[in-house]
């Protein structure tokens, strides 16, 4: 008796665009690992310049995955950024998405080659 289920879609159907790119998934996995963090120190940990954070911070506030939060520290002004649940349920569909392409590849190499 034939299968009538639908063939499930390639879990690469289920990346994000937005998060996906590897910069915007650097500011969101680093933002995972606390509950807010400096400009500063995202700039620095992923290696960017103001111009490059700043460009891709704006498209991840548009999505509403982050919050930018403006302020100073003493007199001198700071940016914080705190991810958003938005932008926390994005990061997991994200990896769950990947660890899905992990795991095909994974059974795709473990079966002996059909042509050998």
């Amino acid at each position: 008796m034939p299968d009538d289920r639908p063939t499930p879609a390639h879990p690469a159907l289920a990346l994000d665009d937005t998060v996906h790119q590897r910069v915007r998934l650097g500011i969101l996995t680093v933002l995972s690992e606390t509950r807010e963090c400096k400009f500063g120190t995202l700039r620095d940990e992923l290696g960017l310049t103001d111009g490059n954070l700043n460009r891709h911070l704006r498209i991840l506030e548009q999505a509403e995955l982050l919050r930018v939060i403006k302020g100073y520290e003493g007199r001198r002004p700071c940016t914080w950024l705190r991810l958003t649940r938005q932008g926390r349920a994005a990061l997991r569909a994200e990896v769950a998405a990947l660890e899905q392409l992990v795991s095909r590849l994974r059974n795709a190499t473990a079966e002996p080659d059909a042509e050998s």
